[in-house]
């Protein structure tokens, strides 16, 4: 973490991450954050970086439930 904070959310809880701190999420483990007034550094698998590209090009959310199966990853919420 840089500046700000990141709040992770995971089924047993939930996690703060301030400026300074560092946070790993195994794979396979779901998850999902939110960013606080934060900037941050996110190293990720190269299939990661094509879902969150695919998904930040698609302007039909409907889409989005296909675009994760095809990138090997599952939407829970």
């Amino acid at each position: 973490m840089l500046e700000g904070t990141l709040r992770f959310r995971f089924a047993d809880g939930s996690i703060e991450v301030s400026a300074g701190g560092t946070m790993f999420v195994p794979a396979g483990v779901a998850h999902t954050y939110e960013a606080v007034n934060a900037r941050y550094l996110i190293i990720l698998t190269p299939r990661l970086d094509a879902l969150i590209k695919a998904l930040q090009s698609e302007r039909d959310r409907a889409r989005h439930p296909a675009i994760y199966s095809e990138h090997e990853s599952e939407l829970l919420e």
